[in-house]
């Protein structure tokens, strides 16, 4: 494990020569910031709410990378103040679907930080998030001595076709996406890196119904205490040191975790699916995205009568998808 953790980084050392800087407001981040990191391409609906709802949080400084955007989001970067913003032509795919880029900016600007790592479409929720910024849980997972907080990925999405009602820059993809399975997951312990491994959703009942096996992953640890000798391995789903993974209670007990609600499945999707099918820059030649388009383009509608509507993170701590641990 400690070689795969020098050789990500000394990919993620490799990796960022490919990238620009387009703007640098680093020397803005202050001790004690709680910093956000994402790579993006053509995500310029999603930017206006997906600033306002973590900015609501209580995130201090934005670090994007922007892969080859062509519909004016990185201009629209540009203008915010909070925003340091790099670009990249170079193969999302090649830079391991992106982490590379992020590994290297975690550790040059990320150290000593919590670091959250999200894509545009995912919006994270914690125990009494409602009420308390993001910074009362890293002030807590401090104080606890825990350097990792673990989450869920939920799909969200609509009840009827995703393509029905057109999402607007600056609106909240919840009053769309609104609904989500409540069960219907399965959990194994990765042996190798000490993660749990989750699938399920509506992805697996409704594009991998017969190869469930093939759905993609929905554990990640997106919240860390960054060290510089830290780096994810794939996607935010496994980091090393191996231990950062171990972000639950192996003897009976409740840690603290979060879901990501991931809003990804709203009108834009249809064209999204289709392009990234053409660019094969995805996991394993991109069959989820092969899997997307065929069902998509039959039967656009992942709501079923189990589907349930999201209300607040407390509902999602009943159904047993996150906890509050002992942090009360």
């Amino acid at each position: 494990m400690r070689l795969r953790r020098k050789r990500a980084k000394v990919r993620a050392f490799r990796k960022h020569f490919s990238m620009q800087s387009v703007v640098d407001r680093t020397d803005r981040i202050r001790p004690g910031d709680v910093l956000l990191f994402s790579t993006m391409r053509d995500e310029h609906v999603r930017l206006p709410y997906f600033l306002r709802y973590y900015r609501d949080l209580g995130i201090s400084h934005f670090l994007i990378v922007d892969n080859d955007s062509t519909d004016g989001g990185a201009d629209y970067l540009l203008q915010q103040e909070d925003v340091s913003l790099w670009s990249t032509k170079a193969s999302y795919k090649r830079a391991r679907f992106g982490i590379d880029w992020l590994n290297w900016l975690q550790s040059k600007y990320g150290h000593g930080h919590w670091t959250l790592v999200v894509d545009p479409d995912e919006f994270f929720v914690y125990p009494f998030c409602d009420t308390r910024p993001i910074r009362a849980l890293t002030d807590w997972l401090d104080t606890s001595q825990v350097k990792s907080f673990g989450s869920m990925l939920l799909d969200m999405y609509p009840k009827g076709r995703i393509d029905a009602v057109p999402y607007r820059a600056g609106q909240n993809p919840l009053e769309i996406a609104a609904w989500f399975d409540p069960g219907n997951y399965v959990i194994e312990k990765n042996k190798n890196f000490g993660n749990l491994w989750i699938q399920g959703g509506p992805r697996a009942r409704v594009f991998f119904p017969d190869n469930p096996k093939k759905a993609p992953a929905l554990n990640k640890t997106p919240l860390v205490k960054w060290h510089r000798r830290y780096a994810y391995e794939s996607s935010t789903h496994m980091v090393l040191p191996r231990g950062l993974n171990l972000t639950y209670d192996e003897w009976g007990g409740e840690k603290a975790s979060g879901i990501l609600l991931h809003a990804k499945f709203l009108d834009t999707f249809t064209a999204k699916a289709a392009e990234e099918l053409t660019r094969r820059q995805h996991y394993s030649a991109s069959v989820e995205y092969k899997a997307y388009a065929e069902i998509v383009q039959h039967n656009p509608e992942l709501w079923c009568k189990w589907s349930e509507k999201y209300i607040n993170w407390r509902q999602l701590e009943i159904l047993g998808l996150m906890s509050k641990g002992n942090w009360a």
